[in-house]
């Protein structure tokens, strides 16, 4: 199928009025927004107060603060690129090309789900195990509610990415089952290129009438002598 009559994969038919207030409402924007601003919310504050005297808070492990902002910056930059193709994904008229976008979006968001959970492990650790008096600290606890908001909203990512992940794996699933059943129909649907019998009753435009322009024949009379 090259394009789109009733929509696939989640969307509507190709060329519809895109609708401002219809697009927020989708549970896949909601959970992009969202994923957006913990995003913003993880690096700016790891970059902010997450060093201190060229040093990384927790733990004196420049690993964890880099691991934090690159996660970061790298989720806040695919949820813009993913909201521009949800905006634009039914104007796609394409069903495979629609299918690539959601194959897409499945697999991205499974896997900023599982380094989301891995930076959250990393994180807390690495703040756990620093001491309030360590010398690469902040006096007085500087930039202690910076680096565990960082640490709650890596938290936060996993939900929402995972939430990402399973709309992702429902628009696929529904979109290979709507385009197996519009191809089946169509098949059972399409004209038969061969042409009925001229006068068949039988039903069957396949099938001539047996035996049906043939006369009886005349009974046998014995001759006479």
């Amino acid at each position: 199928m090259s394009g789109t009559e009733g929509g696939a994969f989640g969307a509507g038919k190709a060329g519809t009025p895109f609708d401002p207030l219809a697009f927020i409402k989708k549970p896949q924007v909601i959970l992009r927004i969202a994923s957006t601003v913990w995003a913003m919310v993880v690096f700016g504050c790891i970059s902010a107060e997450g060093w201190y005297d060229g040093h990384c808070q927790m733990r004196d492990d420049p690993n964890a603060c880099n691991y934090g902002v690159g996660i970061g910056v790298l989720a806040f930059l695919i949820c813009i690129g993913f909201l521009v193709v949800d905006g634009l994904f039914e104007n796609i008229s394409s069903v495979q090309y629609r299918k690539y976008a959601v194959i897409a979006d499945m697999c991205i968001s499974a896997l900023w789900t599982f380094l989301w959970f891995v930076g959250f492990c990393y994180l807390t650790d690495a703040w756990n195990h620093s001491s309030d008096d360590s010398p690469y600290r902040a006096p007085h606890g500087h930039g202690r509610d910076h680096v565990q908001s960082a640490i709650a909203f890596s938290f936060f990512s996993i939900a929402t990415w995972g939430g990402l992940t399973f709309f992702a794996v429902r628009r696929y699933r529904e979109g290979s089952q709507e385009t197996f059943t519009q191809g089946y129909e169509t098949e059972q649907n399409a004209s038969s290129p061969y042409s009925s019998f001229p006068g068949s009753d039988t039903g069957d435009p396949y099938q001539q009438p047996p035996f049906s322009g043939q006369k009886e024949a005349p009974d046998f009379q014995p001759p006479t002598y």
